[in-house]
C-alpha cells in the first residue's frame, strides 16, 4: 500500500464522505478507539458503492475478503475527518479499494489519520458464492478515480 501524503489524496481521490465523531467513539485515551476506524471505513465504502456505482446490493452483494490498515495519527473529538475512497484494481470476482481517513485537526492542519486497502468480493445474494464483478459497476469504478 502506497503511503499517501495529504497533497496526494487531494489530487488523486475524487470521492470523500465526512465522518461524524460520536462521543461513544472516544476511548479512555481520549481519542477514537482503533476498532471504530473500521466502522468509518465501512460507511465510506458503502456510500461509495451507492453514490458512484448505484450498486444494487440486493442483487449482487459485496463482502470484505481482506483489509489492511495503517494507523498514522490518533483522531480526537475536535478533529474533522473525511474518508476518501478510490478503486485501484478490479479482478474477476473482486476489487480493491484504497481508503484514506484525512482531515483537519483542532489547529487547522490537514492530517492523515489512517489509510487502508480493502479487497471486496462480489457475491450472489441467494447463494453467497462469489460472482463476477458486474461490468456496469466495474465500468463506473474505472471511470471514477
Amino acid at each position: 500500500m502506497e503511503k499517501y501524503l495529504p497533497e496526494d489524496v487531494k489530487s488523486s481521490f475524487s470521492f470523500s464522505v465526512p465522518v461524524q465523531i460520536r462521543f461513544s467513539d472516544i476511548d479512555g485515551y481520549m481519542h477514537v478507539n482503533n476498532g471504530i476506524y473500521f466502522s468509518y471505513l465501512e460507511h465510506a465504502r458503502a456510500y461509495y458503492l451507492y453514490k458512484v456505482c448505484n450498486w444494487d446490493v440486493m442483487e449482487t452483494g459485496t463482502v470484505v475478503a481482506n483489509i489492511n490498515i495503517d494507523y498514522r495519527t490518533p483522531i480526537h473529538i475536535k478533529d474533522k475527518p473525511k474518508v476518501f475512497v478510490k478503486c485501484v484494481h478490479i479482478g474477476n470476482t473482486s476489487f480493491v479499494l484504497e481508503q484514506v481517513i484525512m482531515g483537519e485537526n483542532d489547529k487547522g492542519e490537514i492530517i492523515i489519520f489512517a489509510q487502508a486497502s480493502t479487497t471486496m468480493v462480489s457475491v450472489d445474494m441467494l447463494t453467497m458464492r462469489p460472482v463476477s464483478v458486474p461490468e456496469i459497476y466495474a465500468a463506473k469504478m474505472r471511470g471514477f478515480t
